[in-house]
């Protein structure tokens, strides 16, 4: 008997861009189950970011609420402890919840921020509880519970549940072989160190030039893809039995996202013969100076960093289609992990029950005009996720082009459950869109970024908010005069920006002036008014 709200598994990857799967046009990357997902659901083809980092958008997901209104603006500032989320709202009524894999709500790391306030010479400092805006939100350590770190120094080191709502969680933290956590105790009892297994210097031989990769000596029966593939099946097998109670589940892959580190057969799956490379990664963007240009002076400067988390170049073309070619590796053993979550509903008989979601928290520039990883460069590559919304109950249109993003997934969830939001909620539920494929919001999307990090000669933090639209994209920075306006429909690649383009001038004012209105619709509205003055 079906239950009377059904079940959720969101399944998310991390730095994986729209087009990178097999039902999305990838040329060569075999993803079968991901395609089946979507050959009984709805993908979606303008879905995007609230911003393409980490932290932020996860945030985003969490709340349903831009970065700049939920607290976690950039990677480095932790989603607030008081936020509420829809998975608390979930738990509240009666879902039992479960993270696996990736949280990255909190920082991973001890390291120190790039950026802080700075005091005027000869000014006396706020006392202690008054450095910020609002008094501190809660002790320090609450906040350093994802540090990687501390789980290495403690080997009994725990999350306080529930964890942002969540009362189970299988925690991995960082990326690649490079994971610890909770992971790193399963890898322990299956009888494996990695300390031994994992980083480039345990690694296998190999003829691999791109930075940040290597062939790691931990075995595919022991690689985190396949950790968070148990344990998302242990908690099925638990939950299944549970006809009072419905279930929502995360399960967040660390991968695609660098190192490049695919383990056992997915290492070599893919060629990088097999890749042909964008046009636009020989090409140089003309007309008004943006953020490419920008880039592509650094190039010339050798300014990049090849071994940070955050955009690098000069790419070398045999570079670039390692780093794809790898990338698919880790894709492929996602989808064979998503392959035996969906055996695992269908042998427990859930399946009719359960709601299957697939995105990822942001993209990855893979080659774009050069450039790997990602940065503060709002290109479709980073800022367009993957989002397939596959219900067994109501099939809905195969395709949607509606410009939507990730704010609109816990609105959307909470409405099939029968749930409502909490106020302050920014995103809307996308049922409409996924029962007839058009289009029922603004039309536009809202893309926020901050950096600690120095780019494109940009002092830090790096700012800036991008709206894109069905045909257009317009960014602007900070600080100077950096903008940015592409037209989507004639120059998919964007390699034309017609910020200073006198013929555009007019679609420049028209785009300032729907982002200025989109702005002001998502200001907060939370808390409501006690009373009126």
């Amino acid at each position: 008997m079906a239950r009377t709200r059904p079940n959720f598994i969101v399944i998310m990857t991390d730095q994986h861009r729209a087009d990178y799967l097999g039902c999305a046009g990838h040329p060569f990357l075999r993803t079968p189950a991901i395609d089946a997902l979507a050959a009984t659901g709805t993908r979606f083809t303008r879905f995007y970011v609230s911003s393409p980092v980490c932290m932020p958008n996860r945030g985003t997901f969490m709340t349903g609420r831009l970065p700049s209104v939920n607290g976690a603006r950039g990677n480095g500032l932790p989603l607030p402890l008081q936020a509420n989320t829809f998975v608390d709202l979930m738990r509240d009524k009666g879902y039992r919840t479960a993270l696996v894999g990736k949280s990255h709500l909190q920082t991973m790391t001890a390291n120190a921020a790039l950026w802080k306030h700075e005091i005027p010479d000869g000014m006396e400092a706020p006392g202690a509880g008054f450095e910020e805006a609002l008094k501190p939100w809660a002790p320090p350590e609450k906040y350093d519970q994802e540090n990687v770190s501390r789980w290495d120094a403690d080997p009994t080191a725990e999350l306080d549940l529930p964890f942002y709502g969540y009362e189970r969680v299988n925690l991995c933290i960082d990326h690649g072989d490079k994971v610890r956590g909770d992971y790193a105790r399963w890898v322990a009892r299956k009888g494996g160190d990695l300390t031994k297994l994992s980083g480039p210097k345990n690694a296998m031989p190999s003829d691999v030039s791109v930075p940040q990769a290597w062939r790691t000596s931990v075995p595919e029966e022991m690689y985190p893809t396949r950790y968070i593939q148990e344990h998302a099946c242990r908690a099925i097998e638990d939950w299944a039995g549970d006809e009072a109670h419905p279930f929502f589940m995360s399960v967040t892959f660390p991968d695609p996202h660098h190192p490049f580190t695919p383990p056992g057969k997915y290492w070599d799956m893919y060629k990088p013969e097999q890749v042909n490379l964008p046009r636009s990664f020989y090409a140089r963007v003309s007309n008004a100076d943006g953020a490419v240009q920008r880039a592509q002076r650094s190039d010339e400067e050798k300014s990049f960093n090849r071994d940070n988390t955050m955009v690098f170049m000069p790419v070398a073309e045999r570079e670039a289609k390692e780093a794809i070619a790898l990338s698919c590796g880790m894709i492929s053993m996602i989808d064979d992990a998503v392959a035996a979550i969906m055996a695992k509903l269908r042998a427990t008989g859930i399946d009719r029950d359960t709601i299957v979601v697939f995105t990822a928290d942001h993209g990855d520039f893979m080659s774009d005009h050069g450039l790997l990883l990602k940065g503060p460069l709002h290109l479709q590559s980073i800022v367009k996720v993957p989002f397939v919304w596959s219900d067994p109950q109501k099939r809905g249109a195969p395709t949607c082009d509606a410009v939507s993003g990730t704010i609109d997934l816990p609105s959307t969830i909470l409405a099939r459950a029968g749930l409502a939001g909490f106020n302050g909620m920014q995103g809307r539920s996308l049922l409409p869109e996924i029962a007839d494929g058009a289009d029922h919001g603004t039309g536009a999307h809202i893309v926020e970024e901050e950096s600690q990090r120095a780019s494109f000669g940009l002092p830090a933090p790096v700012r800036l908010r991008t709206l894109v639209t069905q045909d257009w994209r317009l960014t602007l920075y900070e600080s100077d005069q950096l903008a940015e306006l592409y037209d989507l429909k004639n120059d998919p690649e964007e390699l034309n920006n017609l910020w200073d383009d006198p013929g555009s001038l007019a679609m420049r004012a028209e785009l300032l002036t729907r982002m200025v209105r989109e702005n002001i619709r998502l200001s907060d509205l939370s808390p409501v008014p006690m009373r009126r003055a």
